[in-house]
Formats: C-alpha cells, structure tokens, sequence
C-alpha cells in the first residue's frame, strides 16, 4: 500500500550530511531522539493553550511534524551508521514515537472539536499500529512500517488537515468526517502489519 515512509531513504539521504556533522559534535541518537519528544510536548501544549483563539497557531504542527520527521530519521541514521545503537535507544525511540503522537494529536483534535470517542478512537489505534509494528520482531520477522497510515502518514494527513482549518475553517462534520477515514486507514494498517510481519521470511530462509 502506498505510503510516505516509502520517501525514508531519500530524505536520509538529504539529512546524511547534517548526520554526520552532528555526529563529529558529540550529539547521539538519544540527544535527538529526547529533542524530538520535548519538541513534541510543547507543540502540543501550544496547540491546546493557544488554537482556540487563534487556528492560526495550528499551523505549528506541519511544521513541527516536519522537523520531527526529520529528527526521527536522524537519530536512526546516528544510531545505525554511527556505532550508536543501544537498548536504551530503541526503548526511548519506540516509547518517544507512542507518546509523540499522543501528546500532539490529542489536543488537536479536542481543539478541532472532534468528539471525545473519535479522539480516543484515534489516538488508541495510533498506539495499537506502533505496537503491532514492534511485535514483528518478537515474532522473529523485522519492525514494520507499513502504511497506509503509519506514523509519517499521520503526519502528513494531520499537517493538511491543519493547512486546510486555517485556511476555510472546516466544519466540525467534515473533520469527523476526515477522521473517520483516518480511523478506518489505521485499522488497514494494524491488519496490513499483522499480514507483512506473519509473511516475513528470514533471508536464510528464502
């Protein structure tokens, strides 16, 4: 199925030399990865503090999403092309990702006024996807990733949904409504990571 992280390796390769020059200043993997959920923290507190006065404050979210994609890829890249890996690093980077999420998208939506059983809705499958996506190792296949709306999917859905209520002030149905087809995006993904990790293959054994 389509989806944006399939564009991961390309924008690795634009952020690469930023990679490594943060790597020669002594920033590691965790630096990033803690940046990226503070980061995430205060967008979130901004977004519910200030957007019910002002949506024009929601336009701190593609921008923010943006930079955290951008951060997610780097302390992955530091991590595996820097000697840096470590098991805190993938705790702290796959626990940042679940509470990331949350902490935006919550006060989003409340802001958008979506009801209350929407957000849950969306925000516990968000968690669910990540965690499905992890259980592929304990099953011995390999973490997945698969959209169609995996977490850089949701970026970039919830970045437009922003651009477009600052710039027509959508009505509360049709945000239900792009929520609805976001909720029903994240059950396709949850069973399309299921269907990938159960039919993953160890090289040696294909």
């Amino acid at each position: 199925m389509i989806s944006v992280y399939q564009l991961k390796s390309k924008f690795q390769n634009i952020l690469r030399p930023l990679t490594n020059y943060l790597a020669s200043a002594g920033i590691t993997a965790n630096h990033v990865t803690i940046s990226a959920f503070v980061m995430s923290a205060i967008v979130g507190f901004v977004i519910y503090e200030f957007a019910p006065q002002n949506n024009i404050a929601l336009l701190i979210l593609p921008v923010s999403l943006f930079i955290r994609m951008a951060l997610n890829a780097i302390d992955g890249m530091l991590a595996r092309e820097h000697g840096q890996k470590t098991r805190l690093g993938a705790i702290l980077n796959e626990l940042g990702d679940v509470l990331s999420d949350t902490i935006i998208y919550a006060p989003f939506l409340v802001v958008l006024g979506v009801g209350q059983y929407i957000t849950l809705t969306v925000i516990s499958l968000s968690i669910i996807s990540e965690t499905v996506g992890i259980m592929g190792i304990q099953i011995g296949a390999d973490r997945r990733y698969d959209g169609p709306m995996g977490k850089s999917d949701r970026a970039f859905w919830f970045s437009v949904i922003a651009i477009l209520e600052v710039s027509f002030k959508l009505s509360t149905s049709v945000i239900n409504v792009l929520a609805g087809i976001i909720i029903v995006l994240l059950i396709f993904t949850i069973f399309n990571r299921i269907k990938k990790a159960l039919e993953f293959k160890p090289a040696e054994d294909k």
